[in-house]
């Protein structure tokens, strides 16, 4: 396994899961539940959700193909992104799910969008490209499960959580994770861009 790799998957899972910032959310979606029945919505979602992440995380490569979508333009649309929901974090203005009665939370919007959303899926499939050999996509998708292994374990104690930290509490973990998150979303899309100017200069023969 490549320690190096490992840790960046998780940080980046864990980031974009937000578990802190996303467990008042998740108990007001689960209000009115008794305690093993919320514990079962915790369970359900953050399995479905790994399970989409490691989907997208080894075949994204080959949908890319099958698109004709190089990994520098997913880069850089990824980048954006990434940064576009940090900002949303910094200014606070990420969008509060709308659930309607009887509908399996734990499904939606636990599982998607908050926990795989498309910047974590498109994070994924980056992290898996740049580790071409067998340790590294070991170490991505253990990466993968250790974070999500965490942000469940955290989700089971939202309630303890949410009376510790307050909702100041919620707000600061927000923006320093959204701030976290800006820089990672920087790092991948210049590296998209760095790599489109090299193949656009070779292609051109100026390399």
């Amino acid at each position: 396994m490549e320690i190096s790799i490992f840790v960046r998957t998780f940080i980046a899972v864990f980031v974009l899961a937000d578990a802190l910032g996303n467990a008042p959310i998740f108990l007001i979606l689960t209000k009115g539940m008794e305690l093993p029945e919320r514990n079962r919505v915790v369970d359900r979602a953050s399995l479905i959700a790994t399970l989409i992440i490691l989907t997208f995380a080894f075949a994204g490569k080959y949908i890319l193909n099958y698109l004709h979508i190089s990994m520098a333009s997913l880069q850089v649309a990824g980048g954006l992104l990434l940064l576009m929901i940090a900002l949303d974090m910094l200014r606070g203005e990420l969008d509060q799910p709308i659930v309607e009665q009887g509908r399996d939370v734990a499904i939606t919007p636990l599982a998607l969008p908050l926990l795989a959303g498309p910047g974590t899926l498109t994070t994924v499939m980056l992290l898996m490209s740049n580790a071409p050999s067998a340790a590294g996509h070991l170490s991505v998708a253990a990466g993968i499960g250790a974070a999500m292994a965490v942000t469940w374990f955290i989700f089971r104690q939202a309630t303890w959580i949410d009376k510790f930290i307050g909702a100041e509490g919620a707000v600061i973990a927000t923006q320093l994770l959204g701030f976290l998150l800006a820089a990672l979303a920087i790092e991948i899309g210049s590296s998209g861009i760095r790599e489109l100017l090299m193949t656009q200069a070779t292609h051109s023969g100026w390399g």
